[in-house]
């Protein structure tokens, strides 16, 4: 059995669940590398993926003889078969923070489930400590992002729109990555102090201000990183903030370490923002892996602490609204006690 579904197995068996039924189908491809419709369940003797005939091919493809599970057609169930696959399973663990209401008492219904429990994100905690393949699709998500900044770095000049800029950041991740990871922000101008701006026909001026916030895909992990450039010489104000925004950016960066305290982190941000006179308006970052954002969410309402093999992104910002935004954002892996930049 693959070391992913092992670990599922001895978690739920510590939690006394003798199944359960894995929903959310980002933790089913962290589990399986399976990306397709359909569902895991986890019985006492048995690993059952069940989909329908559209993608028996695709999943049988995927997984090897080490993966252990069984791939049943939809179609090919009766009733007494979705009976039978918890039977003698008192407990019975869900992902209470995806299935719906509905699907929650279908589940029950159609499985004859006598204890549906919830199963607190175990998968979802175990996914913020990557394993070595998973650090290196990151780090090469990380490198065609880096390459992409400096091939669209030459057309950041005046006449040139933001959407034109997204177009060119989107056409490179499709050529040699798997697509972007998020929808690409490109922000000039009073546009950029809107942090989730969304790229329209302004064009960019001779002493303009420009955020770009892009990410993207390599075998499904996710890559993220934030710039603010200048076209000509920038205002004492963007100067000013820019720097404050770097310094904590920074600052943040040489924090990092196993065992930091997330809350700490930020309040060391928020603070230095709220003396000069500003505000951190959204978390100071978050985990990066399958999905943009995961766990651990670097936020003062989370009182958790970093760990090795953890990969979070640290983008302090700054939005003066109508007038310009800076953000600096850089993805980070906690490794031997450290940060590294990725």
């Amino acid at each position: 059995m693959n070391s992913k579904m092992q670990w599922l197995r001895n978690k739920l068996s510590s939690m006394n669940l003798q199944g359960m039924i894995v929903s959310n189908p980002v933790n089913i491809q962290y589990l399986t590398n399976i990306q397709a419709e359909g569902m895991l369940i986890l019985t006492r003797k048995e690993n059952i993926y069940i989909t329908d005939g559209r993608y028996i091919e695709h999943v049988n493809k995927t997984l090897t003889i080490y993966d252990e599970i069984t791939v049943y057609d939809v179609k090919d169930i009766s009733l007494d078969d979705y009976e039978n696959f918890f039977l003698f399973c008192e407990n019975v663990g869900f992902e209470e923070n995806y299935l719906t209401y509905a699907k929650y008492k279908e589940y029950i219904r159609k499985f004859k489930i006598n204890n549906f429990v919830e199963t607190e994100e175990i998968i979802e905690k175990q996914r913020t400590i990557k394993d070595a393949e998973e650090i290196r699709d990151i780090e090469e998500a990380c490198k065609i992002t880096r390459n992409c900044f400096e091939y669209i770095s030459e057309f950041l000049k005046p006449g040139k729109t933001e959407k034109q800029i997204a177009m060119l950041i989107d056409d490179y991740y499709n050529k040699n990555a798997e697509g972007v990871a998020f929808d690409t922000i490109v922000a000039s101008g009073e546009n950029s102090s809107k942090p989730h701006a969304v790229p329209t026909d302004r064009k960019f001026t001779n002493q303009d201000i420009i955020t770009i916030d892009m990410g993207c895909k390599y075998h499904g992990y996710c890559s993220d990183m934030t710039r603010t450039f200048f076209i000509g010489e920038p205002t004492e104000k963007q100067r000013r903030v820019y720097n404050l925004v770097q310094k904590n950016h920074d600052q943040t960066i040489d924090a990092i370490k196993e065992g930091a305290n997330v809350k700490q982190l930020v309040k060391m941000v928020e603070n230095d923002f709220k003396l000069n006179g500003y505000d951190l308006i959204h978390s100071l970052g978050h985990g990066v892996g399958l999905e943009i954002h995961e766990k651990p969410y670097l936020s003062s309402k989370v009182d958790s602490y970093l760990r090795d093999h953890m990969v979070v992104t640290v983008e302090p910002g700054i939005y003066i609204p109508g007038e310009f935004g800076v953000r600096i954002e850089d993805t980070v892996l906690v490794e031997k006690g450290m940060a590294r930049i990725l």
